[in-house]
Parts: structure tokens; sequence; C-alpha cells
């Protein structure tokens, strides 16, 4: 049994994060969405994973070179993003048996995927699918028994509460079923077509009811929300250096060459990447996961965000329940605000998020000046420059200049 996971894709609605990375690539728990799948197969014993890639895929490929990740892993390249069937008749040379294929940008647990590789093997397809409380966000199935009868994709009045979760078990009769499906409405070639056409000429096509945790990361936000339910399972782990006037409280991991200055205060679960430079006299609260290379500085408050790599958070700041793009820089005293006044549920670009608290949503290589506010629910673009005392508030897009009404140069 092998596994083909879907990275090819751009991920325009994970903007500003994407501008610089595939979408595959932004971090839950410090490690990329792409290798906690890879990883559910190796512990679902899948051995060998096709990874289909296409958006700045350099950063995929280089980083599964450089690391042994328990699988034989090859990679084909979708030249152009033409839809999901496109990106999985990328393989058609690769597979001669029965395979898994799984959407690059969902968390999924490692026991859905050995039941969906080891049931129901006489059938042509095996959707994985789950009941939700809210069907009309998702593509839905239609089903009598364990046979599938008809997929749509968000309906307007569901037939189902069952959600197709974008993760297969396909016989390689797919692939010729891929060949005869027109583009859609979109401009794509869906799979979700392909297997409707399958239904339709009377092959088997059956549903795995799952029962265990499945994440799907769509919006920037939602890596946050990944973060709260992953880190429940975070175990206390210390390679750095932990001066003696430090407080570590509950599960907190702290890597290889990082340092924790006295008078900093860490309430896990949280975690602290390598070669990082915590404090002092900072307070880190629960669910932040702070990437390699991070200095937060003197008197800075975090919590509940993602900060990636060699951003620096300076003295006097706060920020909460914010994903911080790599080589950030805060200027002192940087305010991010995360809770409106009404304390409704936050919008960002007219898109509800669901939460009542989000700070801001920042690509990479941004540079906010000393006493800069960031208003919620704000989202600004890589490589942008938010001025001395300015309030950024709405959504910038990549090499903003925010400057303070009546500022001079």
């Amino acid at each position: 049994m092998l596994a083909v996971i879907l990275g090819a894709g751009e991920g325009t609605r994970m903007r500003p994060l994407t501008y610089t990375r595939p979408k595959v690539m932004l971090p839950v728990l410090g490690i990329p969405i792409i290798e906690h799948i890879v990883n559910s197969c190796v512990e679902a014993r899948i051995k060998h994973v096709i990874i289909v890639t296409g958006y700045k895929e350099e950063f995929i490929r280089s980083h599964f070179h450089e690391a042994q990740h328990g699988a034989q892993i090859e990679f084909v390249t979708q030249e152009k993003q033409r839809g999901t069937a496109d990106a999985i008749g990328q393989v058609k040379d690769l597979v001669d048996e029965r395979f898994l294929a799984l959407n690059g940008d969902s968390l999924v647990n490692p026991l859905t995927l050995k039941s969906l590789a080891e049931t129901q093997k006489d059938s042509a397809v095996v959707i994985a699918a789950k009941r939700v409380k809210e069907p009309i966000n998702y593509g839905i199935i239609d089903v009598v028994g364990d046979a599938v009868l008809k997929i749509t994709e968000k309906p307007g009045k569901p037939v189902s509460d069952l959600a197709n979760l974008g993760i297969y078990a396909f016989n390689p009769m797919i692939f010729d079923a891929i060949a005869q499906i027109p583009k859609s409405t979109r401009g794509e070639y869906e799979i979700t077509d392909a297997i409707q056409l399958v239904i339709d000429q009377g092959d088997k096509v059956r549903y795995l009811d799952v029962r265990e945790q499945w994440i799907d990361i769509g919006r920037p936000w939602d890596l946050l929300y990944a973060n709260e339910l992953l880190f429940q399972t975070l175990e206390c782990k210390n390679e750095g250096i932990v001066e003696p006037f430090a407080t570590i409280e509950g599960a907190v991991k702290i890597g290889r060459g990082s340092i924790v200055r006295n008078g900093a205060y860490i309430m896990g679960p949280a975690i602290i990447g390598e070669r990082c430079e915590i404090g002092p006299n900072c307070c880190i609260r629960p669910i932040t996961c702070i990437g390699n290379g991070v200095k937060i500085g003197n008197a800075v408050e975090v919590k509940n965000c993602v900060i990636m790599e060699d951003s620096r958070i300076g003295h006097l700041s706060y920020v909460g329940d914010s994903v911080i793009g790599q080589r950030c820089n805060f200027g002192a005293g940087t305010l991010v605000a995360n809770l409106r006044f009404n304390e409704k549920p936050i919008k960002i670009a007219g898109v509800q998020t669901g939460r009542r608290k989000l700070g801001v949503i920042m690509g990479d290589d941004v540079h906010t000046g000393i006493n800069s506010m960031i208003n919620v629910g704000t989202s600004i673009g890589p490589g942008s420059i938010v001025g001395v005392g300015a309030l950024a508030a709405g959504v910038y897009p990549p090499g903003s200049q925010i400057e303070r009404k009546g500022a001079t140069h």
C-alpha cells in the first residue's frame, strides 16, 4: 500500500502566509502540515509516499531531502495546478495497485489511514467521511447503507451530515475515470467528478465512517485551532538552558541551543524551538508555538500564537492570538489587539473566522516601528512596514507602507 499526498496547490485562502511558501509547509506544533501527514502514514505502516508538488515545490522537496522520515518518498510535479483529479493523474505511471490519496492540508489520524487501507478492498473507491454539525460548509455524500450514491460540493440543502474528508482509497481504475471527465465550472479537473463517474458507471463506491480526529486547515487562523487540539498531547522536554530564576509551568518543550533567561515565566503547553532567546522578564502564555531562532525581548507577553523562524518580538510588546511569519521584527512597544469591544466573532476581509479572539495574520519579513499598533483581525502581507506609532487595521498587500497619519520624513 502506498499513499499519494497532494501538495501542489498555492493555497490562496491562506494568504498572506502563502505568498512565500506552499500551504502544506505551514507549521503546526513547529513542524510542517505535510510532515504530520507523512508521519501518520508511517504510523499506519504505509512506507511508500508519493508527494505531488507544484507551487514553490522547492520548499517541500528540500525539507524531505534533509531528513529521514521513515518512508520512501518520491516527488511528482504538477506543472499547472488544474485540480485534484489532474494532480492524482500525475502518478498514473507510478501506481499499479490500490493506493490512498490525501489532501496535503488536513491532519489525519493514523488509525483512519490504517482502517481505510484495510477495509472494503473489493470497492473501486472508498471515501473517508465524517459526521459534521454544519454540513453546508462541506462536500457531502449521499449514501444508502455503506454505498455512496452521490457527492455534492457544499450543497445548499445537505442530504446528509456525512462530510467528504478528501481522503480516499482508490483502485487504479480511477485513472481511466480521470481521463474522461471535463473541467468543472471552476475550470479544474475535480476528483469528486471522477468518483461520481465511477458511481454512474455502476462500480462500487463505499465510505468509511471516521470517528477519529480530523483537522482541516483552510484558513490562517485554523493553525491556531490545530495547535489548540494537538497541544493536548505535548510532553515536557528540555534540551536548552533555563536560568535559575525562570519559571516553567506545565508541559513545555525547549529545543537545543535555546536559553530561557531569568524572570521569564512560561505557562504550558508551549513549544520553544531551537536557538531561541527568551526573556529576561517576559511571559509566554499557553498554546504558543515559537519557531527556531526566535527572540522574545524583555517585558514581552505572548499568548496563543504561532511565531515562525527567526522573528523578533522587541521589548514591551504584546502579541495575542496571532500568526507571525518568518523574519518579522517587532519594534519596542508594538501592541496587537485581539478582542473587539463588543466581543463578537472577528472577520478578516469579510470572512467570518468564528473566533472571538484573533490578532494579526502577518506574512514574512514584516517590520513594525516602536509604539505601533495592530488592530483585531488585521492581515499584513510580506515585506510590509508598519511605521513608528502607526495603526494597522484591515488587509494590506505585500510590500505595504503603513504610516501614522500626519507623519513626516
